[in-house]
């Protein structure tokens, strides 16, 4: 099949951007000649009897019409959007659509009528997504969304569900849905309008990422990344909606595992907790604890939770009076979940990040007789990992501190591991504690004497020679 994204559309000429600035209204009052399309044979006889009693109609009448026969005009505004270029008529169907929608929502299902099985009632809207102007763009974005969400669940290939025995080859919600993701980051990359493009493309992705598919293909156009920088505090009504349904999304992609891995490599979670510190509004500072809640679990999230204070903003959170009853337990959820990942972080685990990050520093569990020998076995997994890359990290550090506390747990290895002596010994540690014995630092001189001792005399008469 051709690629949705690059089909032609000969006739549709992108026009200035304040078109945008149309409004349903004001498109509907345009006459539009249906009698010319009918003898230049774009419109079927039917289709001009059929636009005849619905066009420029109250909204009870249409409603009436649609009700008795819907599938029809359905039919009508698909054929005219696929055979008709001019940009007035498109601009003109495409609203009466979204009027008739916006009334009833629950019409979108017409367009999964079984009558329609020949009828490929995605592609025009999918094709416009590219080829219209910033009006024609938001309007098919709006229909295509309500038309998608209104799919029978059980829907697998062509436009309405029904097997195809047309030659013809009609759209798969595969392709559907990955052509509307590439135009949705398309939008946020380089929007066709200002300030209607990213509020648009957010609003569609707060609904479409409720789908793992969707999920899928929006991890894979690396559309992650682009969700991002509008984590940010915001002030107007607009920016506030804007950062709610961005968070919305960030929650949605929070239940998909290739999306955490890339949450987890960028300032995603200094950015929410920003967020949450600066914002009063109830909806957002409820999606924000919502992620935060998910992502806790996950890696090292748990750490830089702790790390960015989250267990006393948490506090200061609970003491606010919130009465969304969802918030205040996601809330107690996650003061939970943040005591655990303390607890944790005071065993090898926390020790293990920050060997691996190489900011060591003196915290309590370094000199912590109970640690060492409760975690001391830890030690031998991987290959002795954790050993090898204390002795890169005195080849490598320049950091004193680091070099110090390097050389110390060395030593406590030493002490605490029955074969401690051999084990550093092979790993090449001793000649690089040795020149560190002439460091300019007094601390790491120290420490490296203490563990060339426990090297050379065993850990008992090393630690009587300290004292």
């Amino acid at each position: 099949m051709q690629s949705l994204s690059t089909r032609a559309s000969p006739g549709i000429l992108t026009m200035p951007m304040d078109h945008a600035e149309l409004t349903t209204e004001q498109v509907l009052k345009r006459d539009i000649p249906w009698e010319t399309y009918m003898t230049t044979k774009l419109i079927t006889g039917t289709g001009l009897q059929l636009l005849r009693r619905y066009d420029n109609r109250s909204e009870s009448h249409r409603a009436a019409l649609l009700d008795d026969d819907g599938p029809a005009y359905v039919r009508v505004f698909i054929s005219i959007l696929r055979d008709i270029f001019k940009e007035e008529t498109i601009e003109y169907v495409l609203s009466l659509i979204d009027d008739m929608l916006t009334a009833n929502s629950k019409r979108a299902r017409l367009f999964h009528d079984k009558s329609l099985a020949n009828e490929d009632t995605y592609e025009p809207f999918l094709r416009l997504l590219w080829k219209g102007n910033s009006f024609i763009q938001e309007k098919s974005c709006k229909i295509l969304l309500m038309i998608v969400s209104a799919r029978p669940k059980n829907q697998e290939g062509t436009a309405n569900g029904e097997a195809s025995n047309s030659k013809k080859q009609l759209s798969t919600i595969d392709d559907v849905l990955k052509g509307l993701v590439e135009w949705l980051c398309a939008q946020l990359k380089k929007p066709s309008h200002p300030s209607h493009a990213v509020p648009m493309a957010i609003n569609c992705l707060a609904t479409l990422l409720k789908e793992p598919m969707v999920r899928s293909s929006f991890v894979q156009a690396d559309g992650v990344k682009l969700l991002i920088p509008l984590i940010s505090p915001a002030s107007t009504q607009q920016s506030i909606q804007l950062l709610y349904e961005t968070c919305l999304c960030v929650w949605l992609l929070s239940f998909y595992e290739p999306a955490i891995e890339y949450l987890a490599t960028s300032r995603t979670l200094p950015r929410l907790t920003e967020v949450v510190k600066g914002s009063t509004k109830e909806k957002v500072v409820r999606v924000v604890v919502l992620i935060l809640r998910n992502l806790l679990s996950k890696g090292t999230f748990g750490a830089q939770m702790v790390d960015l204070g989250l267990p006393q903003l948490v506090q200061c959170l609970k003491a606010q009076a919130w009465s969304d009853e969802d918030l205040l337990e996601a809330l107690n959820q996650l003061e939970d979940g943040l005591k655990d990942n303390i607890k944790k972080l005071s065993s090898f685990d926390k020790y293990k990040q920050e060997v691996l990050l190489g900011q060591l520093d003196w915290s309590p569990m370094h000199k912590d007789p109970i640690f060492w020998r409760d975690n001391i076995t830890y030690f031998e997994e991987n290959d002795f990992q954790i050993l090898r890359v204390l002795v890169t990290i005195l080849d490598t550090s320049s950091d004193q501190r680091a070099l110090a506390v390097a050389c110390f747990d060395l030593s406590q290895f030493i002490q605490f591991h029955p074969a401690g002596r051999i084990i550093v010994t092979d790993l090449k540690a001793k000649e690089r504690v040795m020149k560190l014995m002439n460091h300019d630092n007094a601390e790491v001189t120290k420490n490296a004497l203490l563990c060339i001792q426990r090297l050379f005399l065993g850990s008992k008469y090393a630690s009587f020679l300290q004292a």
